[in-house]
């Protein structure tokens, strides 16, 4: 079972329709993630990066071909089964954080808890988590909006380990922070790799990718080198 890869995509296709004629945001890609590797995806706007990281994450689904999570073809999942792994398998880290406005830090880091165990966290996990990225106790209780960029993209990571997922899905995960938060937030991404995370990130800063153990580079849909 260690052999079978985190990730794999066969042949997948993204088209999307339009008046003007088929745009293929993805066309026939190929390639797989091992447990414990640490994936860069880069590629110019509009490369396919985004169109990706969904399918990847179960958030959309491609025109053809075929993803497999852990082994398992996410187009013989139901619906419940999809839920399941957004909720348990993936780790999101957003590039604009995706923080629930009206919850604390540390209301955001437990709701993850709260979907899948239908219960308030009572294990110090949350605080656990908060404190590992860099989040002291007194900043728990606010609020995104009385927290700094960094702090919420810390917060957003915290939320992301909540259900121990099979690896962090990141999309741009320093692009709303200045160049020395963003060294710290790489750092958190470096350190839960060498932990035996497997992380895959989307970025367009070459400083960014240098974190990871290898790059995939998509142009117009199409993987051009790794």
């Amino acid at each position: 079972m260690s052999d079978i890869p985190v990730v794999e995509l066969h042949d997948v296709t993204k088209v999307y329709r339009m008046p003007a004629g088929d745009v293929y945001a993805l066309n026939h890609v190929n390639f797989s993630v091992k447990k414990g590797e640490f994936v860069a995806i880069m590629g110019p706007s509009g490369s396919g990066k985004s169109t990706l990281m969904n399918i990847i994450g179960c958030l959309d689904v491609p025109t053809s071909g075929v993803v497999k999570i852990n082994g398992v073809a996410t187009s013989d999942m139901s619906d419940d089964d999809l839920t399941i792994h957004r909720r348990d398998t993936v780790g999101f880290i957003f590039q604009k954080f995706n923080l629930i406005s009206l919850l604390t830090a540390y209301e955001n880091v437990e709701y993850p808890l709260l979907l899948r165990y239908g219960r308030k966290d009572h294990s110090a996990r949350v605080k656990k988590l908060l404190n590992m990225v860099g989040i002291p106790d007194d900043r728990m209780q606010h609020t995104p909006f009385e927290l700094s960029g960094g702090q919420q993209q810390r917060v957003s990571i915290a939320r992301a380990l909540a259900n121990d997922p099979t690896f962090l899905l990141c999309d741009e995960p320093t692009g709303n922070l200045d160049s020395k938060m963003s060294t710290q937030i790489m750092e958190i991404l470096s350190n839960l790799h060498k932990e035996g995370r497997t992380v895959l990130m989307v970025t367009h800063n070459p400083e960014t990718a240098v974190y990871a153990d290898r790059t995939i580079i998509i142009r117009d849909g199409v993987i051009a080198d790794e």
